[in-house]
Formats: C-alpha cells, sequence, structure tokens
C-alpha cells in the first residue's frame, strides 16, 4: 500500500522532470496533464534503463528528478523519431490537420 506522502512525491517528481523535458525539447511544457504523464512514463524508463547502462545517480529528490528527466527525454526523442521527426519546436499536432 503506498502512503499519500509517497503518491504526492511521485507526482511532484513526475510533473516537474515532464515540465524540464517539455522546455529542454519544445521550449514550453505539454500542460499540467502532458508534463505529469511524460514525467511519470519518464521516471519509470530512466529507473529501469540508467542502471542497465551501470549509471547510477544516487538517492534523492534531486536524483530522482534527474533520472525521470533523462527517461522523459528518452521518450520524447522516441516519439519524435516515431512520429516521423520534424522540428522539435512543432508541437504535437505538427502538420496534422493542415490542407495541402
Amino acid at each position: 500500500m503506498m502512503s499519500g506522502e509517497s503518491l504526492l512525491i511521485i507526482l511532484v517528481v513526475g510533473l516537474i522532470a515532464g515540465w524540464l523535458a517539455g522546455q529542454i525539447v519544445r521550449g514550453t511544457g505539454f500542460g499540467m496533464v502532458g508534463d505529469l504523464l511524460i514525467g511519470i512514463v519518464g521516471a519509470l524508463i530512466g529507473s529501469w534503463l540508467l542502471p542497465q547502462l551501470g549509471i547510477h545517480l544516487g538517492t534523492g529528490l534531486v536524483a530522482a528528478i534527474i533520472n525521470a528527466t533523462i527517461g522523459a527525454l528518452l521518450l520524447l526523442l522516441v516519439l519524435r523519431l516515431v512520429r516521423g521527426g520534424g522540428r522539435w519546436g512543432v508541437g504535437w499536432g505538427g502538420s496534422w490537420g493542415r490542407r495541402w
């Protein structure tokens, strides 16, 4: 069973990491819900991948945020590659809905 404090820490770390990744990739965030989802998924990716590569950032809140941000950046990079590339500054919508 997860305590309320643990859940709050996970949400805060996810929100900060998602926002940081959004700032790095796009120059803006993805909104509160988008930042939170990207940060939480990024934390899962980072906490699995970094130890596989032999990278250990330590413990604590700052290490968790860095770990989650690295994972979120990797997630956004993979999403960008799967989506077909394009400029980093283009939003999620990109060219969808444009008429030729």
